[in-house]
């Protein structure tokens, strides 16, 4: 149901007496607009221009996100590793996978990166070689314990 503006209603003057006393036109309800209906432009009546030259759509669309979909099952295959014991595999796993995707991100076009490109390609690079190397420094700096 479409909201009608407000009509003045002839019985409610505020003056105290009716519409017509107090020289106010009264509104007829039914002449009322639907807010948007007064305001609706001009059909657009002009032909289409030629149409924008685009290239054809490629599946997959990036080679980048199927290099994203690689990485991301070596990170999901790292975590598994982790959590089934040998830690210290998994943790080298994911740090080599970060390592990885900041290598392609480094050689992909931004066009074709995909979802490995979400900053400046050398902010990329640095953050996920930073942390794929700390990732793999850390664990093979730390020592083995004995188990008790």
């Amino acid at each position: 149901m479409a909201h009608l503006r407000a009509v003045p209603d002839p019985d409610d003057d505020p003056v105290g007496g009716h519409a017509a006393d107090s020289g106010v036109d009264p509104v007829d309800p039914a002449a009322a607009v639907a807010p948007g209906e007064d305001d609706a432009p001009a059909p657009y009546d002009a032909e289409p221009g030629p149409p924008v030259d685009e290239e054809p759509r490629r599946y997959p669309s990036t080679i980048g996100g199927a290099f994203y979909l690689c990485i991301l099952a070596a990170a999901g295959t790292a975590l598994v590793i982790s959590a089934r014991g040998d830690w210290r595999l998994g943790i080298q796993i994911l740090g080599g996978s970060l390592i990885a995707a900041a290598m392609l991100r480094l050689v992909l076009a931004n066009r074709d990166a995909g979802m490995l490109a979400v900053r400046n390609r050398f902010l990329d690079v640095f953050l996920l070689s930073a942390t794929g190397a700390a990732l793999i420094a850390v664990a093979t700096s730390i020592p083995d314990m004995p188990v008790t």
